[in-house]
């Protein structure tokens, strides 16, 4: 049963804990988006699952009643605590709990073995560390579904259509793994304490051919990024990276004009130049 906000304020009070800002702590409070949240998941029995964290437990509650076996990982000590007193006694097994940054753990200690056979990624991420996590998982492995929460403007940014302003590096890198379903808006009146910021719950399913970018790729993109205003061709020729110069021999070569800025690249644009180089 998800925790009403009067049952979430009496439980942090119990536990002497303030809500962190800097951690994003906002803890959901509305059961409709829980069970919402499951739902979009399709949890199926012994289905592995990656939460990020977990806070009071409310989500991964109703992931392991949806019969889920659930890596998790929390950074509050005190939080990380009170998890491992009152729920993985009564887990069976079923949720291992990482005590840790998310940006260490991007997959809570999900072993290889059980990435590689398959997992989702259910979680009402922390805002501050949003993109930096999502960035480290779409280096791979990837799971075949994620149901995440996020602020909204995060949301808009990673679905972002080239020629937009909110197109960027971390749009191509997502875009060219995952689809996007339309997302679900979530008011700052279901979280405790209610955040400044409207949410987003966001399902992304795996492309039936999903392209992962190499380190060196990925690197060079976001240096074309922060100067965006600037043409592609001008960017590349003034670049250091070794890979530049291959990816201006193909600007030369007509697939691409040189005057294009990178917002307005499209993805798979991006993708046939990062086949250019070995990674």
């Amino acid at each position: 049963m998800p925790l009403s906000p009067s049952a979430t304020r009496d439980l942090l009070g119990q536990l002497d804990h303030r809500p962190r800002r800097s951690l994003g702590q906002n803890f959901l409070v509305d059961g409709n988006i829980v069970r919402k949240s499951v739902a979009l998941a399709e949890i199926a029995q012994g289905d592995a699952v990656v939460e990020i964290g977990p806070g009071l437990g409310t989500l991964t509650a109703a992931l392991l009643e949806a019969g889920a076996e659930v890596w998790a990982v929390e950074l509050d000590p005190l939080l990380h605590a009170h998890l491992a007193a009152e729920l993985v006694p009564i887990a069976h097994g079923r949720l291992h709990l990482v005590a840790g940054d998310a940006m260490d753990h991007p997959l809570a200690g999900l072993p290889q073995a059980r990435a590689a056979a398959g997992f989702k990624i259910v979680a009402n991420l922390p805002y501050a560390v949003s993109t930096p996590w999502l960035d480290a998982v779409l280096s791979g492995p990837l799971p075949g579904r994620m149901v995440l929460m996020l602020q909204q403007e995060a949301a808009q940014r990673y679905t972002a259509p080239p020629g937009t302003k909110s197109f960027g590096a971390i749009s191509i890198f997502l875009q060219a793994a995952y689809g996007h379903t339309r997302g679900h808006r979530v008011a700052a009146a279901c979280f405790h304490p209610r955040p400044d910021i409207e949410s987003l719950l966001l399902t992304l399913d795996l492309r039936a051919e999903p392209f992962v970018f190499p380190p060196a790729a990925r690197n060079l993109i976001r240096s074309c990024f922060r100067q965006r205003r600037k043409q592609i061709g001008a960017l590349l020729r003034s670049s250091k990276d070794p890979m530049a110069q291959a990816w201006l021999d193909h600007l030369v070569s007509g697939k691409l004009q040189a005057a294009t800025r990178p917002e307005a690249i499209p993805v798979a644009a991006w993708v046939e130049l990062s086949k250019l180089v070995d990674p």
